[in-house]
């Protein structure tokens, strides 16, 4: 019998263990970033729509950045599912003595997290053209005056 020594094995699952939980601060990170994305563009929509006089501004009904927070929420709930799975997949795989690494899982979060990261930068840099207060003002004005 080719058992390895207690202290290797320990060694191996608290490894196993600090991966874990590596993945566990990831989706914790990525569920908080959808949160405040959510939050903020919300925040964002109503202060719009306070400055320019109770106007409701127009958006896309998909792409936004609402729908992004709520991608990235729930992306972080299947990562830890997934690294739940993983964890115990690893756990006895190192109690039987044939450990083998999965890429697999390591690119396809890689891939989820890179095409919702560039999914939000045209949602950073591409905003709404909002007419101003004052000009909004001006010609609420000389309507008034007509």
């Amino acid at each position: 019998m080719n058992k390895k020594p207690q202290v290797d094995r320990q060694r191996e699952h608290q490894a196993n263990e600090r991966t874990f939980l590596a993945w566990l601060r990831t989706s914790i990170a990525l569920i908080g970033f959808g949160f405040a994305i959510a939050r903020f563009s919300l925040f964002l929509r109503q202060l719009q729509t306070a400055v320019i006089q109770q106007q409701e501004i127009g958006r896309n009904a998909v792409f936004n950045s609402e729908n992004l927070g709520i991608v990235l929420v729930i992306v972080g709930i299947i990562v830890i599912a997934l690294a739940a799975l993983r964890y115990n997949q690893v756990f006895w795989q190192i109690e039987r003595g044939d450990y083998r690494p999965n890429q697999l899982l390591v690119w396809t979060i890689t891939l989820v997290v890179i095409v919702l990261g560039l999914l939000s930068i045209p949602l950073v840099l591409l905003r709404e053209q909002v007419p101003s207060p004052a000009i909004n003002s001006t010609k609420q004005l000389q309507n008034f005056l007509k």
